[in-house]
């Protein structure tokens, strides 16, 4: 079979930018189009990616000559700090840094130190964090901490080798993630949280034992129902296992007992181990759903992406975004800046989960639903 040659950078154009209303005050509280505030922007730092899993990177696209953007077309760190300043300005209060795998990126920490020393307009800390397949975490944690990270969350669908093996497509042992996420908390960050894709007949069987092995070690596991994102990983609604159903699995298990969203826009679902009483029993720790396709939290949406080549997106689910990059590199002021992209976001109506249930039949993986590739602009 002849390999697929997908250029996804490459035949995609950017959106037209929305006029400027300079006469509006530059403040946070500024809702899209249907009252949502930004607060999240979650920035992918590298197109590149060691692993090859099949529901984001398959092998077959993302062979050894597939073309990915040169490093002239990447951000720069200081470009990166300036866009996020801009955002932080009008309310974003939470950065995640995404990949392809961010942890390929050459002298990442100097990134995190840059990000970590801005302040929202109250001169409070941002909630910095970054999700990583955790192959490098190993040896990286530590100069992640001392650079200012304060969060991590590691990518992991299965605790069974075979298993884990096969979903990364790399051969890539389940033991030297376990050894990072071992390494983060050692070096003292907090808040280590575990995602768990979950694809029916691929990695099902390993919702327990996943749920077993992180219970009590203060690190929170999230299943993450198998997702429509991209045009290159052949997804089908039968491959997607209900975030019901997971928690029907875990409560055959464990006594579990549903917990209050820790934050606006949370798109997990919380469920704690419950005591003997049935009450929570926090040293035991938690587990989420996340229900994109099942369960659309478009009516929350808070976040903002911003991919390796300075195109904002502003959906998970979006086939254009806008070009930040030529404005950034352009002669606008950061208060032009801080204005085009309050207009951006001003306009946007994105709401694509919500809508998925109204499509036709195999709609969301015809040619016509080009969408933008989750390596591309991260989970």
């Amino acid at each position: 079979m002849s390999e697929r040659i997908i250029p996804v950078v490459a035949e995609r154009h950017s959106l037209p930018l929305p006029p400027v209303n300079s006469s509006l005050a530059l403040t946070p509280a500024q809702p899209d189009g249907h009252g949502r505030l930004l607060r999240d922007l979650r920035i992918s730092v590298t197109d590149r990616c060691n692993f090859r899993c099949s529901y984001c990177m398959p092998k077959e696209v993302f062979h050894k000559d597939y073309p990915y953007l040169p490093h002239g077309d990447l951000l720069s760190f200081e470009e990166i700090t300036r866009t996020a300043q801009a955002f932080v300005a009008l309310g974003v209060r939470k950065i995640r840094l995404t990949g392809g795998e961010p942890l390929l990126r050459k002298n990442i920490e100097v990134l995190i130190a840059q990000l970590a020393a801005l302040r929202t307009p109250e001169g409070v800390p941002l909630d910095l964090t970054l999700t990583t397949n955790g192959s490098l975490l190993a040896r990286k944690a530590g100069a992640l901490k001392e650079a200012g990270l304060q969060r991590i969350t590691v990518s992991l669908d299965g605790l069974d080798d075979a298993v884990f093996r096969q979903m990364n497509d790399v051969d890539f042992p389940v033991a030297e993630v376990l050894s990072g996420i071992e390494a983060a908390q050692a070096a003292g960050l907090t808040g280590i949280k575990v995602n768990m894709v979950v694809k029916r007949g691929t990695n099902e069987d390993q919702i327990v034992p996943m749920a077993r092995h992180f219970k009590g070690t203060g690190v929170t596991l999230r299943f993450i129902e198998y997702m429509d994102v991209g045009a290159t990983n052949g997804w089908r609604m039968d491959e997607v296992l209900p975030s019901a159903q997971v928690i029907e699995r875990l409560r055959a298990e464990f006594p579990l007992v549903a917990l209050a969203s820790s934050a606006p826009g949370e798109t997990a679902q919380r469920w704690g181990y419950a005591d003997a009483q049935g009450a929570w029993d926090a040293s035991q720790g938690e587990v989420g759903v996340i229900s994109s396709v099942t369960q659309a939290f478009c009516g929350d949406c808070n976040r903002a992406r911003l991919s390796t080549e300075g195109q904002l997106y502003l959906c998970l689910f979006a086939s254009q975004g806008y070009d930040l990059r030529s404005l950034i590199r352009g002669s606008l002021s950061d208060t032009e800046l801080r204005q085009q992209i309050a207009a951006i976001w001003r306009a946007r109506q994105d709401r694509y989960s919500e809508l998925r249930s109204q499509l036709p039949p195999d709609s969301a993986t015809s040619p016509a639903r080009k969408r933008v590739e989750m390596s591309y602009i991260g989970g």
